[in-house]
């Protein structure tokens, strides 16, 4: 009997069939996957937008090649440097046929990416105050920060829409059925011009129209109609870095003066090597100010003489190029080529057509759509159809948006590799998801930055989630992504995605008790140095911050990252206990053979500072060099040591405050991540575990995880209640203390970090049950935070006990 696995596969073979395999390759896309990308079993891989992956193959040619030949550097005559440039030159024509173009016609200039290679062109292009940088709204931030270059030299910047003339079905041809939308001109000061266009949107996938090319250089008086630059003479750009891996331009068809790419992108390896790709005449204009190694015919020293080589390559390549990956390209474009261009864009094609139409197809039981897709009902006119990206945001029943980072930390524990947030694409971010210069102004003001959670705000999503895919993937692949979305975020009769749900029964506050006895607090941890490991007492006195010196230190990298344990995960192995008799932080580190003593009056330190996290500023004192050289040693990496001294302000705006940026602002807090106090229940993590053995029980092949409650770093463990009464708690008092509930702690990747015989285990439990039951609003809620109530302002004698009964008030 078929599954409907087996049955899903068939309907799409019987629609795809024809592009999806490479059926008249040496080897089928099966085949393919089982003997060059073997590391990928048990891993959904969809990222290929950012960087695709390298075939075994590939690295078995590229080690068996620099093991045969003696490469050297090619600014040398001697045979092995001459094979070498002769082996870059090889590359060299491999690029140029990989675009269809002609060295009479075009140069290849190899780089340290497509990003290098936009720097390059914005730096030596002859801008002048009648020049103008032209941009469609769908580009990088790298092709945008060619803008800075033409604004500081008193060019114009100006962002166009492409669209379709409104009788375009009357036109002579596409040509003019397209003109250009023209936003706000950019000016810095008081018309050579330059035009970019991505190949291929990273943002939702269009493909661009590469008539534009021709448009742009020979017809931008319809193109640009009213414009002062319609009669200019353009020069045009093709971000290629995206489009490139599955449909490259044709040059022979499409003549841009400038293409740029980056090999990671087309198939894996070697990384930070690209290329421009300019015309020959094209490169005559440009203005190289620097010389060096390689670029120069002769030069003298103590004169101002220099006489630079003829060669494009020569001019612009500067000092010894990276050869000996320039060699390994040949290697994947090898690769490529027994597969062809063309079946590698239909079967990447078919896999992302596939997706789109069966996103686009899912519905809540109550009949609305899950999926909000971008660039699919892209013109025809306008775009040439699209590429294997999928970008999208999902609903829940009620209309409001799933965060797009709940997607991507669901993905994850489901072995699911994806992308979400706006790509380095702004423009094209405001464009399909409707934001404003004022949403966008608002929300950076809010605190939003590139790479942060903050995936909704005011009701709009801030970003997307983005799958695309590469010529190793598979069917599979594509079906185990659109089941996860089914089963994690489309709401049926009997459940609801994104509510807290215990098999079929909803977790709340609505709890008959906690428990025939209170309560009672179990045990008390304190941790001075953030994300190292605390220590456990029966009593602890309170302040103003929390517990005395909790997360009162915490260690700062050279550049000034705040160093935790999800980047710095040896940090576990630094242990801390302070002695308040002696008034000592005793630290040690199986790294470091004496164990540090730092007095907690007066080893104060060297001088003051200011440092940020999350939307707090705090004032910080810096210790000498001998603690932080310390600390260096313990953690593997340069850092130091600051001691939180007082709080400074909040970077969270008042104007444009929204209550989930910002945490507790109500109290003073050291270094800690949202409130004063974390809390869990023992019985909670019983029923964890209970539901961890549970799952491994149906996995059969599973290994069993049990965690105990320090894997969760509270400050509090109480027991003696039921399991998740302390998601009831409105307030509670233990002992004299009174203390405020401000709700669920949100959990991250860390709790899946576990320490066995003395190295850093990963895996993604418990996390992955958790977010089985757990699961609300964006959040995987575990414990609860708490605040003191220290509205009867008794602090100095104010201290938890173990063993103290807990009087819960319920919301």
């Amino acid at each position: 009997m078929k599954n409907s696995e087996d049955e899903q596969k068939e309907e799409f073979l019987r629609e795809f069939g024809d592009d999806y395999g490479y059926k008249s390759a040496p080897k089928n896309i099966d085949q393919l996957r089982a003997t060059e990308f073997k590391r990928l079993a048990g891993v959904v891989y969809l990222d290929h937008a950012g960087a695709t992956l390298y075939s075994e193959a590939q690295l078995e040619s590229v080690f068996k090649d620099l093991n045969s030949n003696l490469y050297a550097n090619p600014h040398s005559q001697s045979s092995c440097s001459l094979n070498t440039s002769d082996r870059v030159g090889e590359a060299r024509t491999q690029v140029l046929d990989y675009f269809n173009a002609s060295s009479r016609e075009y140069s290849v200039i190899f780089t340290s990416g497509a990003t290098a290679a936009l720097k390059l062109v914005g730096e030596s292009f002859p801008w002048s105050s009648q020049s103008c940088f032209m941009y469609s709204m769908e580009n990088h931030n790298s092709v945008l920060g060619i803008r800075e270059y033409a604004l500081d030299q008193g060019a114009a910047a100006l962002a166009v829409d492409v669209e379709e003339t409104a009788d375009y079905r009357n036109s002579r041809g596409a040509n003019s059925a397209i003109r250009l939308f023209r936003h706000h001109e950019l000016r810095r000061s008081e018309r050579g011009l330059s035009k970019e266009d991505p190949t291929e949107c990273n943002f939702s996938g269009t493909r661009f129209n590469l008539d534009l090319v021709k448009l742009i250089k020979e017809d931008s008086h319809n193109a640009l109609e009213g414009s002062t630059y319609s009669r200019g003479c353009w020069m045009v750009l093709i971000d290629a870095a995206k489009g490139g891996a599955t449909e490259p331009p044709d040059l022979s068809k499409h003549k841009a003066d400038f293409v740029v790419i980056s090999f990671y992108k087309i198939f894996g390896y070697p990384t930070g090597l690209g290329a421009l790709i300019v015309r020959n005449e094209t490169a005559k204009l440009l203005k190289k100010t620097y010389f060096s190694g390689g670029t120069v015919a002769a030069s003298v020293a103590d004169i101002d003489f220099v006489k630079r080589r003829a060669g494009v390559e020569e001019i612009f390549e500067d000092g010894t190029i990276s050869y000996l990956s320039i060699a390994s390209i040949l290697h994947g474009f090898r690769i490529l080529n027994t597969l062809t261009m063309s079946a590698i864009s239909r079967h990447t094609t078919s896999l992302a057509t596939f997706v789109r139409k069966t996103l686009s197809a899912m519905k809540h039981e109550n009949g609305t759509h899950v999926c909000t897709l971008y660039g699919a009902n892209s013109s025809k006119v306008l775009f040439e159809g699209m590429g294997p990206i999928v970008s999208f945001n999902l609903r829940r029943p009620d209309g409001s948006w799933f965060g797009y980072r709940e997607v991507e930390k669901l993905a994850s524990l489901a072995g699911i590799q994806l992308r979400t947030g706006c790509f380095c694409n702004p423009g094209a971010c405001a464009k399909y998801l409707g934001l404003s210069h004022s949403d966008l102004l608002s929300n950076f003001e809010a605190g939003h930055v590139c790479w942060d959670d903050h995936d909704v705000l005011r009701g709009k999503p801030t970003g997307a989630v983005r799958a695309s895919f590469g010529y190793m993937s598979t069917f599979e692949d594509a079906s185990n992504f659109v089941n996860f979305i089914k089963a994690s975020f489309v709401s049926l009769p009997s459940r609801t995605p994104g509510v807290n749900t215990l098999r079929g029964t909803t977790i709340s506050p609505a709890i008959e008790g906690i428990g025939r006895a209170n309560p009672r607090l179990k045990s008390i941890s304190i941790y001075p140095i953030k994300s190292c490991l605390g220590f456990s007492v029966n009593s602890w006195p309170l302040t103003t911050t929390g517990l005395l010196h909790d997360r009162e230190w915490l260690l700062r990298s050279t550049s000034g990252e705040i160093l935790t344990q999800k980047k710095v995960p040896d940090m576990c192995h630094v242990t801390t206990l302070i002695d308040l008799d002696l008034g000592i932080l005793f630290v040690e580190s199986p790294r470091c053979k004496e164990k540090l003593q730092i007095k907690l009056k007066s080893d104060f330190p060297v001088g003051k500072d200011e440092v940020n996290i999350h939307p707090q500023r705090y004032e910080v004192e810096v210790y000498h060099d001998e603690i932080d050289i310390w600390f260096s040693d313990a953690v593997g990496r340069p850092c130091t040591l600051l001691r939180c001294s007082g709080q400074q302000g909040y970077a969270c705006s008042n104007r444009n405050r929204i209550s989930r940026l910002c945490r507790d602002l109500e109290t003073k807090m050291n270094f800690v991540n949202e409130a004063q106090f974390l809390l869990v229940s023992e019985e909670s993590v019983n029923d964890l575990n209970a539901r961890l053995r549970s799952n491994v029980q149906h996995q059969f092949d599973g290994e069993l995880i049990q965690v105990s409650t320090s894997r969760f770093r509270p400050n509090l463990v109480v027991c003696g209640g039921e399991a998740y009464a302390e998601d009831g708690w409105r307030s509670l008092r233990i002992g004299k203390t009174e203390f405020i509930s401000l709700g669920g702690c949100n959990r991250c990747q860390m709790i899946n970090l576990s320490f066995q015989g003395g190295k850093v285990q990963r895996s993604n439990e418990p996390l992955a049950t958790l977010a089985e039951y757990r699961r609300t609003k964006g959040k995987i809620t575990f414990g609860i935070l708490l605040r003191h109530d220290d509205s009867t302002g008794k602090h100095s004698d104010a201290w938890l006990h173990v063993g103290e009964e807990i009087h819960a008030s319920l919301a």
